[in-house]
């Protein structure tokens, strides 16, 4: 097998002090994030996105088979639909099939099965997955590691959002089939979420809550 062709490593070292005080500086800044719910319809040119999803497609993924497609939308009429259906199958999560020790962890969040943000905030961006490639002689092509991949990249998405400016919301009415239907689709995507984004309402808010301590959830060992 021939090696495969490589290139110097773009990597910029930093002295001991900055790389500290640029990792306070993000931390501070990421930890301002928050889910909103509350979504101005105020307009977000599309060239913004479209940097946050370069951002999103430099991820790393299995095999480098990048197995993730975003559809993002923003036509009236097809958030609106998507919006009706999300409702309808949030409203049976809400009324039968949730657990009560699952509406009792949402209720916190003060979530219902309305879901108007889905029409109030100008961009939709529906994330994908690939359960297999299609190489260009149109044969299946295998992915891996496909939820992580994509979990890496909507990070990735989130974190060039708020960079940005924007407010996010991860939307995941279950299930997302309806997606796949109403935005076309191939038989080898699934729906991994909806990210809706744009600026946050002027009158936003958002739940009081507490992370975990950095003690309860990292473990050195030196």
């Amino acid at each position: 097998m021939a090696e495969p062709p490589m290139q110097p490593l773009d990597h910029r070292e930093l002295p001991l002090e900055e790389m500290q005080a640029q990792a306070r500086e993000f931390v501070t800044d990421i930890r301002r994030r928050r889910t909103v719910r509350h979504f101005s319809d105020r307009p977000v040119p599309r060239s913004l996105i479209e940097e946050c999803l370069r951002a999103a497609n430099s991820a790393p993924s299995g095999a480098n088979r990048q197995p993730w497609h975003f559809v993002i939308v923003g036509n009236a009429e097809t958030k609106s639909r998507i919006r009706e259906a999300a409702e309808a199958e949030e409203y049976e999560l809400y009324h039968g099939r949730a657990s009560n020790e699952w509406l009792e962890a949402l209720a916190i969040l003060g979530t219902d099965e309305h879901k108007p943000f889905l029409e109030i905030a100008p961009w939709l961006i529906v994330v994908f997955s690939e359960t297999w490639g299609i190489s260009p002689d149109g044969s299946k092509k295998k992915t891996f590691y496909v939820q992580e991949s994509i979990g890496i990249a909507t990070g990735f998405l989130i974190a060039a959002l708020h960079r940005a400016g924007l407010a996010t919301l991860t939307h995941t009415p279950s299930p997302m089939g309806f997606l796949r239907d109403i935005l076309g689709r191939g038989e080898n995507e699934r729906a991994f979420l909806i990210l809706v984004t744009g600026y946050p309402a002027d009158d936003a808010e958002v739940p009081v809550l507490e992370k975990k301590r950095l003690a309860d959830v990292a473990s050195f060992i030196e």
